[in-house]
């Protein structure tokens, strides 16, 4: 705001509020209330109409652009992770082509469904958004035009409330009656320039509103069919998709279930899936299924040995593996399934010591470090802390043994 215009607003200070509190005498033209109340209504209709539009033509071309990404994506989802690519013979392949072909067919489709729509996108942008942009300048230069207005009558209420102060003083002096001439003289100006702007909105305002009529109305009725047209279009086009690789029949989840198939009943068979830890966890804290095998599978490189070779009640301190030790590395809970089925050439463990106090050999036993539940007739089950008694033993540390806890015997990895 310029200097000027600051002193003018602190000159209309007063007036403007005595006639926000209806105080004094307000100048009120019935007819351009009614006309400015109309010219509110236009002003609403017509940013509404421009800001959907064009929220409605970048939702549509934003909607197409990601599709295709998204198709793209997923394509690169589906493609091998891993393989000697110098040597393409060498591994098998272990991506997914078909779905690779599925998703570069649906960008086909969404690309050709983008052209279709273009020519009508452009329609939408040039007889709605462009237009109801040229009504908003237009709104734009009558609304400054209605600020001037108010402006002069508030000049025009101050000066004319200023020569009755004047006019109804009794005794007046000499000051007195030059103070009234220049009243009357501000007055007869503001007048003028009062009269000039609202009679001019008073007689353009109605050619706007029969524009209105002409011109915004038919906008909101273009627009309408131009996003049936547009729905239809992809409508119909969506529901025409033949892709083999897609069944468009089914539901999200049972789609997923049928592409899914067996292979849960595949996971769970496998006896590595079938062990439970309680290493690792936080008490309270729930875990999947999932979430276990994960923890376990990463255990496997991290966990000490399930169970280790112990004399005496008390278990040895941790081990960490050394050069030339005679103890085998630790077996994680996720070792345990596979234990059975290996023979490595891991050196035996250590032989139990004698007993001072008599000739035979003492009792020779390991501590459970984590849960197992039996898998099998004659699997032997424990907790973790357990002290198993170890009844036959094999010279591989990665076999299964015999052994006895709380009156129980079976195998036990």
């Amino acid at each position: 705001m310029s200097w000027k215009g600051l002193t003018k607003s602190v000159t209309r200070a007063p007036q403007t509020l005595k006639q926000r509190f209806n105080i004094g005498e307000i100048t009120k033209d019935p007819v351009y209330i009614d006309a400015e109340r109309r010219f509110e209504e236009l002003e609403k209709e017509t940013k509404k109409l421009h800001e959907e539009s064009k929220k409605y033509f970048q939702a549509i071309n934003g909607m197409l652009d990601h599709q295709i990404e998204f198709s793209k994506a997923i394509a690169e989802i589906y493609k091998p992770i891993s393989g000697r690519m110098s040597d393409p013979d060498s591994f098998v392949q272990e991506g997914n082509p078909e779905g690779i072909r599925a998703c570069e067919e649906y960008e086909g489709i969404v690309g050709e469904l983008k052209t279709t729509l273009q020519p009508e996108l452009e329609m939408i942008e040039t007889r709605v958004i462009r237009p109801a942009d040229e009504l908003l300048e237009i709104i734009k230069a009558v609304r400054k035009l209605a600020g001037k207005r108010d402006h002069k009558q508030l000049d025009y209420d101050r000066h004319r409330a200023a020569l009755k102060k004047l006019q109804d003083k009794k005794d007046k002096t000499l000051k007195d009656e030059k103070a009234m001439y220049k009243a009357e003289n501000d007055v007869e100006q503001a007048t003028q320039d009062f009269n000039y702007f609202n009679d001019l909105l008073k007689d353009e305002l109605p050619k706007l509103f029969k524009l209105e009529r002409e011109f915004i109305k038919p906008l909101f009725q273009s627009f309408y069919y131009m996003q049936l047209n547009v729905f239809y279009t992809l409508h119909e086009r969506m529901q025409s998709i033949d892709i083999g690789y897609f069944d468009l029949t089914l539901d999200i989840e049972a789609a997923f279930e049928k592409k899914r198939g067996d292979v849960q009943s595949q996971a769970e068979a496998i006896s590595i899936t079938k062990y439970k830890t309680t290493g690792g966890r936080r008490p309270g804290q729930p875990m999947s299924k999932y979430g276990q095998k994960a923890l376990e599978a990463k255990g496997e490189s991290s966990r000490r040995s399930t169970i280790t070779s112990d004399s005496t009640e008390t278990p040895p301190p941790p081990y960490s593996p050394a050069p030339g030790s005679a103890l085998s590395p630790p077996l994680s809970a996720t070792s345990w399934g596979s234990a059975a089925k290996t023979k490595g050439a891991a050196p035996p463990p250590p032989k139990p010591k004698p007993s001072r106090l008599s000739g035979a050999p003492a009792v020779e036993t390991v501590t459970a470090l984590y849960d197992y539940e039996a898998q099998a007739e004659g699997d032997l089950s424990f907790t973790a802390g357990d002290v198993i008694e170890i009844i036959t033993r094999t010279q591989n540390d990665n076999e299964w043994w015999n052994g006895r806890v709380r009156g129980r015997t079976g195998q036990f990895p």
